[in-house]
């Protein structure tokens, strides 16, 4: 029963990946403004999943909310830090876009 339940979660996560990857797919459809490669929704679609399989520890590694709470928003901030750094290259790396 618990690897069912599992593999529903895995389901659940990358169903909430291609749901956040056909965002941008369908703008490109409609406006020359998103452009987006391959090599694009492969990176996205990592970062995604790795915060959803990251979350999905957290809930099964802690059972306190407090300390579920901290880690699922310092999982968001350092995702958050990573797309602003890939997108615009707010920090000045050379993976920085723009």
């Amino acid at each position: 029963m618990n690897s069912i339940l599992n593999i529903r979660r895995l389901y659940l996560i990358l169903g909430a990946v291609v749901l956040v990857l056909s965002i941008p797919f369908v703008a490109m459809q409609f406006t020359d403004e998103v452009v987006w490669t391959a090599f694009d929704f492969l990176i996205m679609g990592t970062l995604l999943l790795g915060c959803g399989l990251l979350m999905d520890q957290v809930f099964k590694w802690t059972s306190e909310l407090k300390y579920r709470v901290l880690l699922i928003i310092s999982i968001l901030l350092i995702f958050i830090l990573i797309w602003a750094e890939l997108a615009v290259g707010i920090f000045g790396t050379p993976l920085g876009g723009s």
